[in-house]
């Protein structure tokens, strides 16, 4: 006599979801890396700033990062990135919001530039991790409550050991969510797991530093990218996050995939984002101008390599 086999249990159907409204982080939902132009002659191009900055804006950039790795911070003066921060917001008003760096490797110093981002009408600072002395968690830690509490600006947190040789840990962080004015981090971390445990546990806005981690990090939570291909192609990087909201994945998926070559071809190879977003700007005819040393121009081989990646994701 054969026993008959038990049922299997019955799933309840998935529900669809419905399409969301598009994310609204504390500084927006797609800001851009912007570059620092610069004139002939190396001073800071106010007028060129504000041509830049209304462009990407116009073309979908919700906010602006100002003065921060792209924006060749360690080389422009205090003064500079002050009268950065006016001239874009001359430039753009209440269109985006405006985020400066504001990160050194000295506490003091940060400190005071948080307080001179917020006089020249910055929505939020940008603090990197101190770099150099590669300072415990506990330094860490009493070096950001202290620049959160030095100014009204909510705080941007960049975790990007890469650059600074110390990571915000996930811990760290954790704690750091507490205070009231410590709104966001920029993820350059590289540490998908430990990203999403900080999301998980936190409501710290998350903002994807790498431009191939935009759609990842955007559908485990994050509120945007801050992005330097964005200096580029705007409408672009942004056309991703809008599919992903409209309930079409598998359209941001193609989205972002597009963007991979042009993406490599920026931020892939042995030379930092300001360097090659500064080529293909200026080969573009769009404003941007030279570097500041100690960085060098990127030779005329690679911004041909830049330039046609540009053409065939425009194609």
């Amino acid at each position: 006599m054969t026993t008959a086999s038990a049922a299997a249990p019955t799933l309840s159907p998935t529900p669809v979801p419905t399409p969301a409204p598009a994310r609204t982080g504390p500084f927006g939902r797609t800001l851009c890396a912007m570059v620092t132009p610069f004139t002939p002659s190396g001073a800071l191009d106010r007028e060129g700033a504000q041509r830049l900055a209304d462009r990407l804006v116009s073309a979908g950039c919700d906010g602006l990062v100002l003065s921060g790795t792209t924006g060749e911070s360690p080389t422009t003066s205090d003064a500079e990135k002050a009268e950065l921060v006016a001239a874009v917001r001359e430039a753009v008003g209440d269109r985006a919001s405006i985020v400066t760096g504001a990160g050194t490797s000295d506490t003091r110093h940060t400190v005071g530039l948080a307080r001179a981002a917020e006089r020249a009408g910055a929505d939020g600072v940008l603090v990197v991790t101190p770099y150099y002395s590669r300072p415990p968690q506990t330094a860490v830690e009493a070096h950001f409550r202290a620049v959160a509490d030095a100014s009204a600006l909510p705080v941007m947190l960049y975790d990007i050991p890469a650059r600074t040789g110390t990571r915000i840990e996930p811990d760290t962080l954790l704690r750091l969510a507490e205070h009231p004015r410590i709104v966001a981090v920029k993820d350059c971390s590289y540490d998908f797991l430990g990203t999403q445990k900080v999301l998980a546990r936190t409501d710290l806005a998350y903002y994807a530093g790498c431009d191939e981690h935009n759609l990842a990090l955007y559908a485990v939570g994050a509120a945007g990218y801050v992005s330097t291909v964005a200096n580029v192609v705007p409408d672009r990087m942004r056309a991703v996050l809008d599919a992903f909201d409209a309930g079409d994945t598998a359209a941001a998926a193609r989205r972002q995939r597009d963007l991979t070559e042009l993406v490599a071809a920026m931020m892939a190879s042995d030379l930092p984002g300001a360097v090659t977003a500064k080529a293909l700007l200026t080969d573009l005819g769009l404003p941007s101008g030279p570097l500041r040393a100690p960085l060098l121009p990127a030779s005329r081989e690679t911004v041909g390599e830049l330039r046609a990646a540009y053409e065939r994701l425009a194609a």
